[in-house]
């Protein structure tokens, strides 16, 4: 994996779903996500997209880094849907603690019932 970008800024976009990674003003990736209900119950990361002129710069690890801080920081577990999330997970288990099944198994029922979030 690429060395993180610290140069982005990254913005919570809750509303809409997306944590956004930002460069000199112009959006550059995204984390799509949704918050499992009932709140609080985790955050469900869905997708994640760097633009392809920016790949390469650490702009994904920054955003999956900021993901799981958010979700520290409000007391919820990440429950990572994203394969490079996944990924990301596995190589940084220190800062991705692995979500309970119950609420694995409670973000899949929620993303059947709710296509749209994916």
């Amino acid at each position: 994996m690429a060395p993180e970008n610290t140069a982005v800024e990254i913005q919570d976009d809750r509303e809409h779903g997306k944590l956004v990674a930002y460069e000199d003003g112009t959006a550059v990736g995204y984390i799509a996500y949704f918050a499992m209900y009932p709140e609080p119950g985790a955050l469900v990361a869905v997708h994640t997209v760097v633009e392809p002129e920016h790949e390469g710069k650490g702009i994904g690890g920054a955003l999956v880094r900021a993901f799981y801080a958010t979700a520290a920081r409000e007391g919820v577990p990440v429950v990572p849907f994203c394969p490079y999330v996944v990924r990301w997970a596995q190589s940084h288990p220190e800062e991705a603690p692995e979500a309970p099944e119950e609420l694995v198994r409670g973000a899949e029922r929620q993303l059947e019932s709710h296509p749209e979030l994916f």
